[in-house]
């Protein structure tokens, strides 16, 4: 499946806006490369601000990479909700956090596989749509 949607993780999201990052230049490079849509949740947002508050001014340019269109944000509906739910009970052995949860039902909600993220072990592991594996860049 060749996808023009890429999905956004927090992990993908702390090493864009961190220059400390040990992957900062090779997940910018690919980035920058990018030409389809992005998506996250607010889940990520929220999570990447937490992570980026130990660095100057970090929530500040994770706001402002969201208000510039780095990427859409798609807020959580009482059925994703629900969904995501379901999918922490089934992974629970990991376990399996609320913001990877809404990530796995954004990619079953726009039927994409790509996502970029720092945290190969869990979305290894993660299927959608029952059965889907994810394909993970950079």
């Amino acid at each position: 499946m060749i996808s023009n949607r890429l999905l956004l993780d927090t992990g993908g999201l702390v090493s864009l806006l961190d220059r400390d990052q040990s992957r900062h230049g090779q997940f910018v490079a690919w980035f920058d490369a990018w030409s389809g849509e992005v998506a996250c949740t607010e889940a990520l947002l929220t999570e990447a601000m937490h992570l980026l508050g130990r660095v100057p001014r970090g929530p500040d340019v994770c706001l402002e990479f969201m208000l510039a269109g780095g990427a859409n944000l798609v807020p959580s509906t009482t059925d994703t909700l629900r969904r995501a739910r379901a999918l922490m009970r089934r992974y629970e052995d990991l376990p399996m956090d609320f913001a990877d949860a809404t990530l796995v039902v954004l990619a079953e909600d726009l039927d994409t596989d790509l996502i970029l993220t720092t945290d190969q072990r869990d979305f290894s592991v993660y299927r959608f749509n029952g059965r889907r594996p994810f394909r993970i860049v950079p």
